[in-house]
């Protein structure tokens, strides 16, 4: 058994400090959570240092604007400087060298500059988490967090592995939910070309050829010409109305209790609700337990996964969850408590709390929710286009069946002329 001193908060934010007995590390991390106790240091006794740079802090702090001169990253290149740090700690470099190789790469890449900025910082005293933090705002509560988490616990190049292959997931799920949607779309763009074609383009010259002949326009006809007349004649109104329209509902939406309200009517829309559901289930659970298999506290994890949930009403009911389980409550009553949540997933959380391995219990439960969000993505995939096609299919046939009804009307009007 080894002794580790350690610096925290206790569960209504009072400092905490004192010595705990563990096998290792993680084990005195779990002990400590156990506890309720918010690690901000934990030092092997006897082996403190004497002038240290601040430790690194696991709450999820205020997220403060971004400060000019920051980096901008996209998602695969936060996954590109995760997984190359990961992989050159991993072979025995120290933070420092590794960040510096990456800083010499010779492609042009924001990763260089995060890299050489990171260094800087580091030589200069600063953690490696604060030093993130301020280098780029992408990078997020939650990844700075586990960084933090990483360097208290002596775990960070495990932790940066597992972060490259957590993120390089939720990539790959965020993806598959653009590919389910992008075909519909692209079926409903095709198909407002082809009436608009057919709008600007055959009505005008079947007017021409009526008006030729002197004939009465057949009611379906008349109906088409009128409505391409209007939409030609109001065509930038109507464009600049619903402009207005969107650019409205985007303002009242920004409101954080509408858009609370929206992201609740999205998970009520047929299939898109189930599907925006099962994703959350999936990254919930996936992403809690990458936080505990980290050495993070439950209540700490819960915390950063209710700040990097994009979804403001899910996000709501993590928070609530969080206070009600600050009281001294299970996930499992909170999760019921606040509901919204599967039943399913309330009885599998249960049996992890029971067994008291919530984070390989969290993390099957995800990977089953990622099936079911490809068995959803699927019913998309195979039901939408259909109901799409089907629709367009019905609005061209009964622009076609006008025109031709126009058409033969004018034929009919050339022959009596004879």
């Amino acid at each position: 058994m080894q002794t580790f001193s350690y610096e925290g908060k206790g569960v209504l934010g009072e400092s905490r400090q004192g010595k705990v007995e563990a096998a290792s590390r993680t084990e005195a991390l779990r002990l400590l959570a156990r506890d309720k106790i918010q690690p901000l240091r934990l030092i092997l006794a006897g082996n403190e240092p004497v002038n240290t740079a601040p430790a690194p802090s696991l709450r999820p702090a205020q997220k403060a604007p971004p400060a000019s001169g920051t980096i901008r990253l996209s998602q695969a290149q936060i996954i590109i400087f995760t997984d190359e740090l990961g992989e050159l700690l991993h072979s025995g470099m120290q933070l420092e060298p590794a960040l510096q190789l990456i800083e010499n790469r010779e492609e042009k890449s924001p990763v260089k500059k995060v890299a050489g900025l990171a260094r800087q910082k580091v030589r200069d005293g600063v953690s490696f988490s604060d030093a993130l933090k301020a280098i780029s705002p992408d990078l997020g509560d939650l990844y700075c967090n586990l960084v933090a988490a990483g360097e208290v616990s002596g775990a960070l190049t495990p932790l940066l592995r597992r972060q490259s292959a957590h993120l390089v997931a939720m990539q790959e799920l965020r993806g598959k939910i653009k590919l389910a949607l992008i075909y519909p779309a692209c079926l409903v763009a095709f198909g407002s070309v082809a009436v608009v074609v057919l709008m600007t383009v055959l009505v005008p010259q079947m007017t021409s050829l009526l008006a030729k002949t002197g004939t009465a326009m057949p009611m379906p006809t008349y109906i088409l010409v009128h409505t391409a007349n209007f939409c030609r004649k109001y065509l930038l109104l109507i464009c600049a109305g619903l402009a207005a329209l969107v650019m409205l509902f985007r303002i009242y939406i920004g409101n954080p209790d509408k858009r609370r309200w929206w992201h609740e009517i999205k998970l009520k829309i047929p299939f898109v609700g189930p599907l925006l559901s099962a994703s959350f289930c999936a990254e919930f659970c996936q992403g809690t337990a990458n936080l505990l298999h980290n050495g993070l506290p439950l209540l700490t994890a819960l915390k950063l996964m209710a700040r990097a949930t994009e979804n403001k009403f899910y996000q709501l009911l993590i928070s609530r969850m969080v206070e009600l389980m600050s009281d001294g409550g299970s996930m499992t009553s909170a999760m019921k408590a606040v509901g919204h949540f599967p039943a399913n997933l309330r009885d599998i959380v249960k049996i992890g709390e029971q067994t008291g391995e919530l984070d390989v219990t969290l993390e099957k439960i995800g990977q089953r929710y990622e099936r079911v969000m490809q068995q959803r993505i699927d019913q998309i995939m195979a039901i939408v286009p259909v109901i799409v096609i089907s629709m367009l299919g019905l609005i061209v046939g009964l622009v076609g069946w006008s025109i031709m009804s126009g058409i033969f009307q004018a034929i009919h009007g050339l022959q009596g002329h004879r």
